[in-house]
């Protein structure tokens, strides 16, 4: 009898010949070989369905494919910059220096006489006026020095007195023979010597008044006073610095610039404003309302550090200036005929080369080296590589390449435009 098993793995047929009792396939192992053989029939049917159905799963598979690698994606957009003209004008060139304020007169406050200093009668960084007492010392030697130089002037004043009434007793005695002429003569000169004794002590005390005086110190100039060197007690001699009052109005403040500069400057000024509108800059970075002018240059240039000093002077109203404060001096050196400016920030640097994007007619990027010049405003001085009119990328220049294509916007709110007056 044959037996018929179905298989898991597609539509197999197995089929035993030895008994007529079905077998199921867990039981084929229980059967002895001999008693059986094992035939395995394809059903091509079924292998022709799974066949069939991978093709059509290989070709749905495939279209789909096919329709992607149709499907275009498109370009990006062009990157936005936005540019502005490569400007053309005639700037003054600036350059600036740094310097030391001096006041125009710095008077150093020294004593006339010694003493001990008493008082201290100013306000220190106070502005004190020409003749306005500082410092008292001790006035008591200089008093003794006056009382003694007045009683001296007295005697000498008595004798002379006394010498006067004998001649004029001695002069009517030697007419009449009643006393000789050398009695005379004598009474002459003591009248004199009388004269001259009276002359020295009258000086001798009027020494000993200045003395007193210069017990007490005044300042020899209207300005500011500054901060007392000495202390009460101290014992002040002729030589001692009690303090420096320093006039400061006007200012002079001074700078020491390298010969090329000094050539440049004095080549480049008017005769109507060469050197007469300087600006300073203070240590917070304004700058100061006043203008200043030059008042000299030193008559040589140092060999040590090949600089030459200028000084400038400066109004200071208010005192609000002081002698030692750094500031920096900035002068027009020179003007630049129809240079070319760009804004800084459309110039690139890079290992000491500067770059611009220039946008043509058709937004294409060419990337050009340029050499600069000087610093005016926000702007730079382009001295080759440019030319007038051209538009140079100033914000987006980091996006773009050579030969790149943009999508240029005017840039606005720049002080390029202050300088064309908006063009």
């Amino acid at each position: 009898m044959d037996l018929a098993l179905r298989c898991p793995l597609g539509e197999r047929m197995t089929t035993f010949r030895k008994s007529h009792v079905p077998v199921e396939r867990d039981d084929l192992s229980k059967l002895p070989r001999r008693h059986y053989t094992l035939r395995v029939q394809s059903t091509r049917t079924s292998t022709v369905l799974i066949r069939s159905m991978l093709f059509s799963s290989f070709l749905a598979a495939l279209a789909t494919c096919a329709g992607c690698a149709k499907k275009e994606v498109p370009p990006p957009p062009p990157p936005g910059v936005t540019v502005t003209h490569v400007i053309q004008k005639d700037v003054p060139i600036h350059q600036e220096w740094v310097g030391t304020m001096a006041g125009n007169v710095d008077a150093d406050i020294r004593p006339k006489v010694d003493g001990f200093l008493l008082t201290r009668l100013y306000e220190e960084g106070s502005y004190v006026q020409k003749g306005q007492a500082m410092f008292q010392l001790d006035k008591r030697q200089a008093e003794a020095a006056v009382e003694q130089a007045t009683g001296n002037l007295e005697r000498a004043r008595a004798a002379l007195a006394q010498a006067q009434i004998d001649v004029k007793r001695y002069t009517p005695l030697v007419a009449e023979k009643a006393i000789s002429q050398a009695e005379l003569d004598k009474a002459l000169s003591y009248e004199r010597a009388g004269k001259a004794t009276v002359d020295a002590d009258q000086a001798v005390l009027d020494n000993a008044k200045l003395n007193l005086g210069w017990t007490t110190v005044v300042s020899p100039i209207s300005g500011v006073a500054g901060v007392a060197k000495v202390g009460i007690g101290d014992l002040i001699t002729p030589t001692t610095v009690m303090t420096t009052v320093s006039s400061v109005n006007p200012i002079y403040v001074d700078v020491n610039i390298a010969e090329q500069d000094y050539l440049r400057f004095k080549r480049g000024k008017t005769e109507a404003r060469g050197g007469q509108d300087l600006e300073l800059i203070l240590g917070d970075g304004t700058t100061f309302p006043q203008r200043g002018r030059v008042l000299f240059a030193n008559r040589e240039v140092d060999t040590r550090t090949g600089t030459i000093q200028v000084r400038a002077e400066f109004n200071n109203p208010g005192n609000l200036l002081r002698p030692g404060q750094y500031a920096r001096i900035r002068a027009v050196t020179e003007l630049r005929k129809r240079a070319l400016l760009v804004p800084q920030a459309s110039v690139s640097e890079l290992q000491g080369v500067y770059q611009v994007g220039v946008v043509s007619s058709d937004n294409k990027v060419t990337i050009k080296t340029v050499k600069l010049g000087p610093q005016f405003a926000d702007l730079w001085v382009v001295e080759s590589g440019l030319e007038q009119g051209e538009n140079v990328v100033v914000d987006g220049l980091q996006r773009v390449k050579n030969g790149m294509t943009v999508a240029p916007t005017p840039f606005k709110d720049t002080q390029a435009n202050n300088v064309t007056g908006g063009n």
